[in-house]
C-alpha cells in the first residue's frame, strides 16, 4: 500500500467486525485535483478504505502461528450505494462485518458514516490466498501496528 485510507483502527471483534476511522485532510493529495474548488474523496478510495479494514478483519481472523500466512485480496464490490459525498474535515467512520467465509473466499459487508449520516454501504468479496512473501508480511505487520498502537494489550499481528 502506497497510500493508507485507514488512519487508525477503534475496534476489532475477531471472526465479526471491525471498525476504523479514516480523517479526510485537504493534505490528502487526490483532493487537489478531485475537485478544484470542491474538493471530494473519490468513491472508489472510500470503497479501498472499507477493502482496507476487510482485509485486516479477514487477517485477523484467519491467520494462526505456524500455518502459512493469508491474505485477502478484494475480488468483487457489489450492491455500492454511495449517500454523501466526504470532505477536507469529514471524519469516516468505516464498519465492516464478515458476512461468509468459505475455503479460499470471503465476503464482508461494509459502512461508512460521517457523524450520524450514512455515506455509503457496499458488500465485498475477497480471494483468501497463501502468500509467500517476507516483504508483503512485514509491511501488512508494520501499518497493522500503526493502526493498532492504541490497543491494550497489543494485538498479536502475524
Amino acid at each position: 500500500m502506497r497510500y493508507f485510507l485507514i488512519d487508525k483502527v477503534t475496534s476489532l471483534t475477531v471472526g465479526q467486525s471491525a471498525t476504523g476511522v479514516k480523517c479526510v485532510s485537504l493534505s490528502d493529495e487526490i483532493l487537489h485535483d478531485h475537485f478544484p474548488d470542491y474538493p471530494t474523496m473519490p468513491g472508489a478510495l472510500v470503497i479501498e478504505s472499507m477493502a482496507q479494514l476487510s482485509g485486516f478483519l479477514l487477517e485477523m481472523t484467519l491467520n494462526r502461528p505456524g500455518e502459512p500466512l493469508v491474505r485477502a485480496l478484494l475480488g468483487q464490490i457489489g450492491s455500492a450505494k454511495f449517500y454523501r459525498a466526504s470532505s477536507p474535515g469529514d471524519r469516516m467512520e468505516v464498519t465492516v462485518r464478515i458476512q461468509s467465509l468459505l475455503a479460499g473466499a470471503a465476503q464482508v459487508s461494509g459502512e461508512v458514516f460521517v457523524g450520524e449520516e450514512r455515506a455509503v454501504r457496499a458488500d465485498l468479496t475477497f480471494v483468501l490466498k497463501k502468500v509467500d512473501s517476507e516483504r508483503i508480511h512485514e509491511q501488512r505487520r508494520y501499518v497493522y501496528k500503526l493502526w493498532t498502537r492504541d490497543f491494550a494489550p497489543p494485538l498479536t499481528i502475524l
